[in-house]
Order: structure tokens, then C-alpha cells, then sequence
């Protein structure tokens, strides 16, 4: 192999090698990854409710568990989909705070509850790191340390021929567009060639807590925690999934299944195509996959150094600004389940799933729906559902910037079930929403909402007639 002159080139040699790897695994794999037919639901016990868990109660000492801990937070996401350019993690979702705020916020407030040492670990891509980085210059005064790694770089293909897009390994000009990270299934390759992992074992951490930076609602909770650290020996726990109740909005969502003897996460992309509406069902797949997982330290080490890593590939097909068809392999984090000891779901509460993918999940969390303590945010006890609304902004309103113009304050929500936006629609200050709004503005008409206006189960089209629904 030529020598590789710069530093991202010695880079490159490893990542050569993981794709490699998963590239020769794909041309082997034939037909689907999973046999319908040997699918069966997990048994009773390799579910645990999570009031279950949180009876035990917590030790005296809940600082020598969290001394054990890692909060690692994946972020190699953009923002394009909301219309932001640079690293998701830093659009602002709550009083100015950006989603990395929050996070740095959340595990501030426990080293100093507890007088720990809890360090925030942040997966970035070759797309996230350089801003990443700079913003992190920001919180040298906090009481948190903080440490990045980057996931791999691999090349796109040409979907026909499977040869690579990129003509070589620079990522400027016509090349730009050929490479990609490789899913967040990459965690365990990046932490462990990056040599943080084996530095975190060094100083006595055992488990990570790992997350997409985008879900809201995954703070460390003392009560998994707890049950992870206590567990009587030679029976650890090497893997906690955390699961919740499907909804309509959920049926997507991976699930857990028990398949040959062992518990596995199932996606709906290795789902073959004449059971895809059993998969989507409620009443046979009743929870999904949160990407809230726990995973034991040492565990990661053995299997990356027994290569041992087995995970499904996800073959993800795009087309590129210019028309070209491209295809890039990619594995899930959670997919890694069936490689770890004595695996376990924990089907937790809702408010453990609060993502954040688009400017109408933006609208629920800048809302009084929530309160924000110390980076955490919870329902408001004025709610008198524990559910939250269903809301739909319609594509006025998908870019973060555009939707800002849009609300002079955030209306109230806290009494409301269903929100329906579509077309030229403003709100004024004030404004308060109950029950279900649908707010259509016709092609060519403006609606703007009142300062101070209160609609409760409206209907408001055209041209603003306000009627009864």
C-alpha cells in the first residue's frame, strides 16, 4: 500500500479496512438476513419493566456507580433536514440552549451533585467535526471533560457497477459527494481504533451510556445505572436496551425479537417486503428501539478484539444532487445486542424517547409542554395528559430559520391534541391553542393568527373565517 502522506490518510488505512470488511460481507450475503419463520417474541423475562428496575431503590452511594460511567452522545448528524447547515447538535431548542448545551448542562449538574467525574464522550463525523470542535471551546469552565472521536469515512458506490463515486481519497470539488459515515453501527470500531476506549478503561469507567444527541429525553437514569453496576457476578449484564410502547407514529421503529437463542434487534429494513404490515403491527411488535443503550466497556474490547462484531448490513440507497444512484452500507448500534452476555431490554417510559427531527418535534419542546431544570426536560404537571399533541407544520415552516419568523411567541399547547399547519400562516404573540386546530392557508392566501387569540377545536382556512369544528 503507498505511503499516505497526511494525517487523515493514516486515518484512512483503518477505515480502508472496516470497509473492506463490510463491503466483502455484503457480496456474500445472500437473500434476507432473517428467516421469518424463526422469529419469535423475546422471552418474558429479557424484557423488564422499568418500574421493575426503579423498585430496587438506589444505593447510599450512587457517586461510585456514576464514577463508573460514560455518556456518549452520537453525533455525526447535520442539520439539513431542518434546513440548518453544520453539526445538528448545535441548533438551539430550548431559551438559546443547542441540543449540546443541554446535554453538557445535564451531566454538570450531576458531577456536582455528586462530586464526580462523569466525562462526555461526542462520536463525530468527517461532516461534524471541525465545528464540533470549536464550539467545545465554550465549555472549558464546566465541570465536565469532554472527548471526541471521529466514525469512519467510507466511499459511496455507484449503485450498477459498485465501484466507488470518489476518483480519489481527497473530499473537495467532484469528490465532495463520494463518501459517507457509515451509521452509527460504526461506534464500536471508531471508539476502539481512536484508543479512547482503552484510556477510559484505564481510569475505571465500565459501562457507556450511549444516545443520539438529537432525543431529548435520554439523560442518565441512576436506576439503570444502578441495576447495570449491581448485578451478582458471572452473570453481568453486558447490554441494556432501552424499549418503549409502539404508537402509530413509532411503527417503523426497530424491534426485539428472539432469534436463535438469542435476543436481536429486527429493522424494518431486513423485514421481507410480504411482512412488512406484520411488523408495523401494534398488537404483535408492541415496543421499539430507542437508541437510549448501556453497554459494558470490557465487552466492547473483548469483541473488537476477538472481531466478533456481527452486525447486519443496511444497504442505503440515495440519489445525489446531480441524479447519480448510489448505494452506501451502513450497521445500527443496537444491531450489536446478540454479540453481548446476558442481554436485556428495559421498556421505559415515553419521556425517555423525545427526538427532535423535524421543526414540528421542535414546536412540542420550545412549548410550555416542558420545563427545563439543569439541561432535563420534563412534561409540565399542568398537562393533563400524559401524552404529547400530534403536531404537522406543513413545508412553510420545515426550515428552523423560516419557522422562527413564523411564531412571534410560542402559543400555549398545554390543552392541546392536534395541531394541522399548511401554507403562508403566522402567529402573533400569545396565541393559545386547545383541542384540535387545523390552520389551512389556500395557494396564493396569508393567514395570520391574532396576538392574544384562543383557538379551541377550529378549523381556519383561506380567509381567516374562523369556524366551529
Amino acid at each position: 500500500m503507498r505511503r499516505f502522506p497526511d494525517e487523515h490518510c493514516r486515518v484512512c488505512k483503518k477505515d480502508f479496512k472496516g470497509f473492506k470488511n463490510l463491503f466483502h460481507r455484503f457480496l456474500q450475503v445472500k437473500g434476507p438476513s432473517v428467516e421469518w419463520i424463526k422469529i419469535k417474541r423475546p422471552p418474558e423475562d429479557s424484557i423488564q419493566p422499568y418500574d421493575k428496575i426503579a423498585a430496587r431503590g438506589l444505593p447510599d452511594s450512587v457517586a461510585d456507580s456514576l464514577n463508573k460511567l460514560v455518556v456518549v452522545k452520537l453525533n455525526g448528524g447535520l442539520g439539513t433536514s431542518m434546513g440548518c447547515k453544520g453539526p445538528k447538535s448545535l441548533i438551539s431548542v430550548r431559551n438559546e440552549n443547542t441540543f449540546l448545551d443541554l446535554t453538557v448542562q445535564q451531566i454538570e449538574h450531576l458531577n456536582k451533585m455528586y462530586n464526580t467525574d462523569v466525562p462526555l464522550v461526542l462520536m463525530n463525523s468527517f461532516n461534524t467535526d471541525e465545528d464540533t470542535k470549536k464550539i467545545l471551546q465554550k465549555y472549558t469552565h464546566h465541570r465536565v471533560k469532554i472527548h471526541t472521536f471521529n466514525q469512519s469515512r467510507y466511499p459511496r458506490m455507484h449503485k450498477e457497477s459498485l465501484l466507488p463515486v470518489a476518483a480519489n481519497l481527497s473530499m473537495t470539488g467532484q469528490n465532495a459527494d463520494g463518501w459517507y459515515p457509515p451509521g452509527h453501527g460504526d461506534i464500536y470500531a471508531s471508539f476502539y481504533n481512536s484508543g479512547l476506549l482503552d484510556q477510559l478503561i484505564a481510569q475505571g469507567k465500565e459501562y457507556i451510556f450511549v444516545s443520539n444527541i438529537d432525543n431529548l429525553g435520554a439523560t442518565v437514569d441512576l436506576h439503570i445505572l444502578h441495576h447495570l453496576v449491581s448485578q451478582p457476578n458471572g452473570k453481568g449484564c453486558e447490554f441494556v436496551m432501552e424499549v418503549t410502547d409502539k404508537t402509530r407514529a413509532d411503527v417503523k421503529g426497530g424491534t426485539l425479537i428472539q432469534y436463535e437463542g438469542k435476543l436481536r434487534l429486527l429493522e424494518i429494513a431486513q423485514v421481507p417486503k410480504a411482512h412488512v404490515d406484520e411488523f408495523k403491527s401494534v398488537s404483535k411488535f408492541k415496543i421499539f428501539n430507542t437508541n437510549n443503550l448501556w453497554i459494558s466497556l470490557p465487552a466492547i474490547k473483548r469483541l473488537q478484539e476477538q472481531n466478533a462484531m456481527d452486525m447486519e448490513i443496511i444497504v442505503n440507497p440515495k440519489t445525489l444532487d446531480g441524479g447519480l444512484n448510489v448505494i452506501q452500507l451502513e450497521t445500527a448500534v443496537g444491531a450489536a445486542i446478540k454479540c453481548f452476555d446476558n442481554a436485556l431490554g428495559i421498556n421505559v417510559p415515553r419521556s425517555r424517547f423525545l427526538p427532535v427531527k423535524t421543526t414540528s418535534d421542535l414546536l412540542l419542546v420550545m412549548s410550555n409542554l416542558y420545563s427545563l431544570e439543569a439541561g432535563c426536560l420534563t412534561m409540565s404537571p399542568k398537562r393533563e395528559f400524559p401524552t404529547t399533541p400530534h403536531v404537522k407544520l406543513g413545508s412553510s415552516f420545515t426550515k428552523v430559520q423560516e419557522y422562527l419568523t413564523r411564531f412571534e411567541s410560542i402559543p400555549d399547547m398545554l390543552e392541546l391534541d392536534h395541531l394541522t399547519v399548511s401554507g403562508d400562516v403566522t402567529f402573533g404573540k400569545n396565541v393559545s391553542l386547545k383541542g384540535t386546530v387545523i390552520i389551512i392557508a389556500n395557494h396564493g392566501d396569508r393567514i395570520d393568527i391574532p396576538a392574544g387569540s384562543m383557538l379551541e377545536n377550529k378549523i381556519v382556512s383561506g380567509n381567516l373565517r374562523i369556524l366551529d369544528h
